[in-house]
């Protein structure tokens, strides 16, 4: 494996040198690698360089701009794709941006895509296997004894060591950082959402109760056989839509500081690892205390975002395990609490900004929802209310300038 680790690193020189005109590496920036070069200056900023007045038919032109930049590359649709690298590399898992550069470099991906199918493949497969039966095996055990402090060891130990296990089956190689801000019991832990490995990447370093929609099959059979030994909360699919409902449950558990941190991605599903979009703030008006915590992968070993519209859990799954590695850094953040006269959104959008500038990621401001569904009417009516407000304001100015000259 050494020698092929040298080798792989001799083959990434190669195609630097073999690059005709090598480009210089750009500061990681949310336009830096885009089609287009956004300027971020705010709409009525922007117009009042073009007027004086009131409306003008030149106004139509910042709105024709924007648009055609949400048609050529909008901000929102490119982060539920595979994050691109700046240079690609022989320990990237896909194969899509490799280019024929030597019958040399040829030979050593050939020789990496064997290792990875014919060697790496069935070892992970079979940790995972291991894995996932000493999880339903161990939590059924422990479920049957009394509820005490013998019971909560046990099942902690199962947990971390069965998560361990799977970690080891996708060659999982993680950094914690700030460890003292590890989520306490009776509080709530949120994080970044890149991919459902995510759970399995913070349970390695601590036990969490999950939070989560009841399923069928092997998922359904985890499920059942982990609650009995930890005090996980599953909804059916009717239970979940009613959120007064979801909130009362998770108020009583927060309430007992006995029970594991409630582990939850308030972000309703996976980003590309490039930004943190939109919390619900379902999660912030439970009350207690927020252990925010960013998971940022480094994507030149394995991609790790799972485009769920491209590609199903079984395909995602099999990509992960022929990939090299999954490499990632954890921050545990200090935690947070409401502030008085703070609303849910607001201390949501504050634990976010939080986790943004930890992991170097790009806040947005749109709803992960997104990504199945159209934009929502009010964000239209938002940007023409903005408008209207401006022409108001800016007329009223114009008046009055207009009767200090006449006086």
């Amino acid at each position: 494996m050494w020698v092929l680790v040298k080798t792989l690193e001799w083959a990434t020189i190669r195609l630097q040198k073999g690059a005709k005109k090598p480009q210089p590496q750009m500061p990681r920036t949310p336009t830096a690698n885009g089609i287009i070069e956004r300027d971020e200056t705010p709409m009525e900023k922007e117009i009042s360089l073009l007027h004086r007045a009131d409306f003008e038919f030149s106004h139509i032109f910042y709105f024709c701009r924007k648009g055609f930049e949400a048609i050529v590359e909008d901000e929102v649709t490119q982060r539920f794709s595979s994050e691109e690298l700046l240079s690609w590399n022989l320990l990237t898992r896909t194969n899509v941006n490799f280019h024929y550069i030597s019958l040399r470099l040829t030979v050593v991906w050939v020789i990496g895509v064997i290792v990875r199918y014919c060697f790496l493949l069935p070892l992970r497969f079979t940790l995972a296997a291991i894995g996932i039966i000493s999880m339903i095996v161990g939590t059924t055990a422990v479920g049957q004894l009394p509820n005490g402090r013998v019971k909560n060891y046990l099942s902690e130990v199962v947990h971390l060591t069965c998560s361990r296990i799977l970690v080891r089956a996708l060659s999982g190689t993680i950094h914690y950082h700030n460890k003292e801000n590890r989520p306490q019991k009776g509080g709530i832990c949120v994080a970044n959402h890149t991919s459902p490995i995510d759970a399995i990447i913070l349970t390695n370093d601590g036990c969490y109760a999950m939070v989560g929609q009841v399923h069928g099959g092997l998922m359904g059979i985890i499920q059942r056989a982990t609650v009995k030994a930890c005090p996980h909360v599953w909804f059916e699919r009717s239970e979940i839509k009613d959120r007064h409902l979801v909130t009362k449950r998770l108020r009583e558990h927060v309430a007992d500081k006995t029970k594991l941190p409630i582990l939850i991605f308030p972000e309703g599903t996976c980003i590309n690892n490039t930004s943190v979009m939109m919390f619900k703030k379902g999660s912030f008006e439970i009350g207690g205390t927020i252990y925010p915590v960013a998971i940022k992968y480094d994507p030149q070993f394995g991609d790790a975002f799972w485009n769920s519209s491209k590609y199903n859990i079984v395909s995602y799954l099999l990509r992960i395990m022929t990939s090299w590695a999954i490499v990632c850094n954890v921050w545990y953040l200090p935690p947070m609490v409401r502030k008085e006269g703070e609303d849910a959104v607001q201390f949501a959008n504050r634990v976010r900004s939080a986790i943004a500038r930890q992991g170097g990621l790009t806040e947005l401001p749109w709803d992960g929802g997104l990504k199945r569904a159209k934009v929502k009417d009010t964000f239209k009516e938002e940007q023409q209310k903005n408008y209207s407000k401006m022409l108001v304001r800016n007329g009223s100015v114009g008046s009055l300038n207009a009767e200090t000259e006449s006086d």
